[in-house]
């Protein structure tokens, strides 16, 4: 059952994005605006930002209390703040400014069809008195505040996940995880690292809301394995250096799983990264507070069990793993080798952004 809605929530909710043009920030109106000539009206000052979510936050400011009485409205303009990463994908083509009917303090803005996660944005807002003819009153504008969106929730997540295991297919064996790189990584970790593969932060590839985008240290591993074959395939996007390793070493009970992100980049395939940290560890703290926990006897995309006192390791079939194991890995525990096969570069997911119309793997939030 869902949680009852406040009034307000309930006005900004339903936001009536109405055809008016409104005031620009300097004051300037339309010629067709239906606003008129400007009285004396409180201006909000010291604007609050508070309970921000990937689509939603409230918003409270001060006001002096003369004419309080005559506001009737509040005008909000939202917009978002211009920058070389801005979120490329949020819809163009509705309106930022928002009109609500004058309710108490803090009120809540929602909407996923105006808002995107991790964006930030600048609001700035106006009181209001709407005549009996129609036409509107209005203060000067606010000062300009900026904010920033949240990632998505564990239940935004948790959405994700119950999508991704809708098209996760059969499992497959597997008894290796590997990780494509070129020799001059190996090399470096070599000499640099006492032999071991380090931590690093991951890119902004996969879904714009994600938590782990930019946050999460980790080192990037496959363990696909081709269906004829049982193995992993010889072409890899990544590097003709492979360094593989028993899946027991990476994933046992002493580690725990998470979900992660699951999205495609235009393409008939999907991705789910899956991120597996040792119990107690930095990694395994982050991912706790932040991601879907699984089951690693029972989930839909990577199982590990025992059997007759043997570790079995399964896969899904129809999605594309990616695990994001986050502790340093000893090279000395696998072996490194070169592939066989091609380097198939236009394959790389890395800083990929996600196919924000793809209704197999988005969900009812910013993208």
């Amino acid at each position: 059952m869902s949680s009852p809605t406040s009034p307000c929530e309930e006005v900004i909710k339903n936001l009536s994005l109405e055809a008016i043009q409104l005031c620009d920030r300097d004051g300037n109106k339309s010629q067709d605006s239906g606003i008129a000539e400007m009285e004396e009206l409180p201006v909000p000052h010291n604007i609050k930002i508070s309970n921000i979510t990937c689509d939603s936050f409230k918003i409270s400011w001060d006001m002096d209390s003369k004419s309080k009485d005559r506001i009737t409205h509040y005008f909000i303009d939202l917009n978002k703040k211009e920058n070389k990463n801005s979120n490329k994908f949020k819809h163009k083509d509705v309106p930022t400014k928002l009109v609500a009917k004058a309710v108490p303090l803090p009120m809540t803005v929602r909407g996923h069809w105006f808002l995107s996660p991790r964006t930030e944005y600048t609001v700035a807002v106006q009181t209001a008195s709407k005549q009996v003819d129609g036409d509107y009153v209005v203060s000067e504008w606010s000062e300009i505040i900026e904010f920033c969106t949240a990632d998505y929730s564990k239940v935004h997540l948790t959405q994700l996940l119950e999508k991704a295991e809708v098209i996760a297919g059969r499992m497959l064996k597997l008894s290796v995880f590997y990780r494509n790189q070129h020799k001059e990584y190996f090399d470096y970790s070599r000499e640099h690292h006492g032999n071991a593969m380090q931590p690093s932060v991951k890119d902004n590839s996969g879904s714009h809301g994600s938590p782990i985008s930019g946050k999460l240290e980790g080192i990037f591993f496959s363990c696909n394995t081709e269906f004829n074959t049982g193995k992993p395939p010889q072409d890899s996007p990544y590097g003709r250096y492979r360094f593989e390793i028993a899946a027991e070493k990476l994933f046992n009970p002493n580690t725990n799983l998470y979900f992660g992100d699951f999205y495609c980049m235009y393409t008939a395939y999907h991705y789910v990264i899956l991120v597996i940290a040792p119990v107690g560890s930095p990694g395994d703290e982050f991912c706790k507070q932040r991601l879907p926990q699984l089951n690693i006897k029972d989930n839909k995309f990577l199982t590990c069990d025992e059997e007759d006192g043997v570790m079995v390791y399964h896969h899904a079939q129809d999605v594309i793993l990616e695990v994001i194991y986050t502790d340093p890995v000893d090279l000395s525990l696998g072996t490194v080798a070169e592939i066989t096969g091609h380097q198939l570069m236009s394959l790389s997911t890395a800083n990929a952004k996600k196919d924000p119309s793809c209704k197999t793997c988005n969900i009812s939030v910013g993208r």
